[in-house]
């Protein structure tokens, strides 16, 4: 889209008297024309586009396409990080459903954005009281499932979890004692990965250890050099991505260490589990859905390959061909029927030898 890319080139002035001009020109194909502009945009213009559509008289449209990607987890970060900052005046969008799609979107940020601090993890560890605003209208047992994601969840340092856990006791008292046990429960379960996802996160840290740390030590070297630290931008920003550099370091030693891999092969298809391809199919439609679901850095929903820590990885697990789950649709909640379960080809990348045998994994996804 040329849009996206000539847009945030011009001076806001500018950017947002185009915008303002979109809807008349492009019609009735303005609407479907905004939500990919604000997929393929920067926080700047991820603002300005609900205005307009506001002003346009385009709210319902606009809830519409938000409810949309938070479903199907393709809001951005930039938007996520928007909605959460109006989140007064789309208190209906603050749910649980939310937390899904902001998980959804950190953990394609890692995968893309490797090394990088992420604005979305700021706000959401920022914002003590978002949490509680996705979760004060929910069912305990909804609110006990996102702790446990939380627990076991890669995408935040061990401190920042227990922040987090700490805001939805706040909400629920009654899941104090999922705290205390969440350490023992960590080590108790391990994180199941592909050997794909578990190379690519070696990968970076290696190369952040061999060749971004001390390219970043270098660095330091040189700015210093220049003398009066207190007004040397380079010393400041060298330091400020040391920061950046051993915060990750330290995240990825944290992911390896709990990560098993496995192929997903001998798969048990008795019941749903993972490395299984799972058909559904919708009580009230009729209509058919078809989920993999893979390892826990796995999710790629354009594919509908999902991980098993997600929401509906979670409610279908340990279910067998012909039993019924709930899930959550777009407005409510629908039942499906499961009507096959088959293994999900094999991941096909060989393990370096220093990984954890697969027989161990293997064990481990069947508890």
């Amino acid at each position: 889209m040329r849009l996206a890319s000539i847009l945030p080139n011009l001076p806001a002035a500018k950017e947002k008297r185009v915008l303002q001009t979109l809807p008349a020109a492009l019609g009735a194909g303005w609407t479907e024309r905004a939500l990919r502009l604000m997929e393929a945009s920067h926080g700047r213009m991820v603002a300005q586009i609900p205005r307009i559509l506001n002003e346009s008289g385009q709210h319902a449209e606009l809830r519409t396409m938000l409810e949309r990607s938070i479903r199907e987890h393709s809001a951005t970060s930039e938007m996520l990080i928007w909605l959460c900052g109006e989140k007064e005046d789309w208190s209906d969008l603050i749910t649980p459903d939310l937390l899904w799609a902001i998980l959804a979107a950190l953990e394609r940020e890692q995968h893309s954005s490797k090394g990088r601090s992420s604005k979305l993890q700021r706000a959401v560890a920022d914002d003590r009281d978002l949490l509680g605003e996705m979760f004060k209208k929910v069912d305990v047992g909804l609110a006990r499932d996102a702790m446990r994601r939380l627990q076991v969840t890669p995408l935040f340092d061990e401190l920042t979890k227990r922040s987090l856990l700490a805001r939805m006791v706040k909400v629920y008292p009654e899941l104090e004692s999922m705290i205390a046990d969440a350490e023992p429960q960590e080590k108790a379960a391990p994180l199941i990965v592909s050997w794909s996802s578990l190379e690519k996160r070696r990968a970076e840290y290696e190369d952040i250890v061999k060749v971004k740390i001390p390219e970043n030590t270098k660095e330091i070297a040189i700015a210093r050099s220049y003398g009066d630290l207190s007004e040397n931008f380079e010393f400041k920003a060298a330091k400020q991505m040391q920061s950046v550099l051993m915060r990750r370091k330290a995240e990825l030693e944290q992911m390896l260490h709990d990560a098993r891999g496995t192929s997903f092969e001998n798969a048990n298809t008795s019941r749903v589990s993972i490395g299984t391809i799972v058909t559904l199919r919708n009580a009230e439609t009729n209509a058919e859905e078809t989920y993999t679901i893979l390892g826990a850095w796995d999710g790629d929903p354009d594919r509908r390959i999902i991980s098993y820590q997600t929401a509906i990885g979670q409610a279908l697990l340990g279910h067998a061909v012909g039993e019924i789950v709930t899930l959550n649709t777009e407005h409510s909640v629908a039942q499906f029927t499961i009507i096959s379960i088959k293994a999900a080809p094999p991941d096909k990348t060989t393990p370096a030898p220093e990984f954890p045998g697969e027989r161990a994994v293997e064990a481990a996804m069947a508890e």
